[in-house]
């Protein structure tokens, strides 16, 4: 996983785009981690990413609790609005690919009047995966720069992965249920919910039925992890560590 910035990730994307460098990304919470260890495809589709960002203020905590400097969470709706704000001062143009056909037209409306002069060369929404060849051509076609794919995991990092080579774009970045928030559809968790962590239950009060086991399951999976990596580096350090002379 990568330490950098928010604007550290954005100068990151802007030099690749420049460059035309294909660049693609990432960000990783508690239940996409959790979730690697079991499932060989998202695995590696996650590890195959050029820039792999820490979303999840747990992975930050729990980082930190393993004694790494993480200086910051890059929350991937937050990197979202930062690259469209990228993409209008460069003139870059990106492609909305996600959610449902309403939500992805009201997130382009959105997006439109928070950044007039960005340049939308196309969007579609997320159900055509008995077509998916056609969504690629349709990607392609459109001469975007940045493709966004706002769908759940694992589908969309391997999506992506799947079909890298042929999208026909410079950066390609999954954003999960951003268009969501971005629409109107569901409210995002209040700043102090954000900055500790908390945003998991936030969104378990808004879709009990839905998320509460997802949650329940992954943070358990997670925090016993990182106990036992605890103890484990712990161990480790004590047995390297020169013994004492004897009088």
């Amino acid at each position: 996983m990568d330490t950098a910035s928010m604007s550290e990730t954005v100068e990151a994307v802007r030099d690749a785009v420049i460059s035309d460098r294909f660049t693609q990304h990432v960000v990783v919470n508690v239940a996409k981690l959790v979730n690697m260890r079991k499932d060989a495809e998202l695995n590696e589709s996650v590890r195959c990413c050029d820039i792999i960002n820490i979303d999840g203020m747990g992975i930050v905590l729990g980082a930190r609790f393993l004694g790494y400097e993480i200086p910051e969470r890059v929350a991937g709706i937050d990197l979202f609005h930062e690259l469209l704000a990228m993409s209008e001062h460069e003139g870059f143009s990106v492609f909305l690919l996600g959610a449902k056909q309403d939500v992805v037209e009201a997130t382009v409306v959105k997006s439109q009047a928070l950044f007039p002069n960005l340049r939308i060369a196309g969007y579609h929404h997320g159900y055509f995966w008995e077509d998916e060849a056609s969504v690629v051509d349709k990607i392609r076609a459109s001469g975007a720069k940045l493709l966004f794919v706002a769908i759940t995991s694992p589908n969309k990092e391997n999506f992506i992965n799947r079909w890298r080579d042929k999208l026909g774009v410079i950066f390609v970045m999954g954003v999960g249920g951003t268009f969501d928030v971005v629409s109107g559809k569901v409210n995002r968790a209040p700043y102090w919910m954000q900055r500790h962590g908390l945003e998991w239950l936030y969104r378990v009060i808004q879709e009990p039925s839905r998320m509460w086991k997802r949650y329940l399951i992954t943070n358990t999976i997670f925090s016993w992890t990182l106990i036992v990596e605890r103890l484990r580096s712990v161990n480790i350090r004590s047995k390297s560590s020169p013994k004492s002379k004897q009088p």
